[in-house]
This record gives structure tokens, C-alpha cells and sequence, in this order.
């Protein structure tokens, strides 16, 4: 879980709070810049999870990878290797 995720967790609950004090007290101005701050917290926690997935799925890839031989490589036989083939050594 990175930075993002847990600050936007935090100004989520932080602008329900708020909101919802807005809404006890009647005062709307409340009310609206608590619900601005959870909207923040929210687009914040998605982006911080967004950036865990694309982490996890690089790790995922890079264990994953095998070593790719060139093209040249798979298609250069000498006479040697052919032998080598042939013959089992």
C-alpha cells in the first residue's frame, strides 16, 4: 500500500466527518467542502491503487521474463553445432 492510498483513505474519512457535521449543524458550506475533500480522498486512494497494480504487475513480468535469444542467434548454425546436434555432444 503506497502514499497515496493511505492519504486519500484518510481525507476520505476525514471529509465524511465534515460533511456530516455540516449536515448536524445545518451549515451547508460544511457540507460541501466535506464533500469536496472525500471526493479528493477518493480520486487520491484510486490513483494510489492504481499505481500498486501497475507496481505488481511489473514485479510479476520480471519474475516472470525469460531470456530471449536473437533472431540471429536462433538462425546462425555453424557447421560445428550441427554436428554437435547430430551426434549428441
Amino acid at each position: 500500500m503506497n502514499k497515496d492510498r493511505v492519504e486519500g483513505k484518510v481525507k476520505d474519512i476525514a471529509g465524511r466527518v465534515q460533511r456530516q457535521a455540516g449536515e448536524w449543524s445545518g451549515d451547508s458550506e460544511q457540507q460541501v467542502k466535506g464533500t469536496a475533500k472525500q471526493a479528493e480522498g477518493k480520486v487520491q486512494n484510486a490513483w494510489g491503487k492504481g499505481v500498486d497494480a501497475v507496481k505488481e504487475a511489473a514485479d510479476r513480468s520480471d519474475s516472470s521474463a525469460k531470456p530471449s535469444r536473437s533472431v540471429r542467434d536462433e538462425d546462425t548454425d555453424t557447421e560445428e553445432s550441427i554436428t554437435r546436434r547430430r551426434t549428441g555432444s
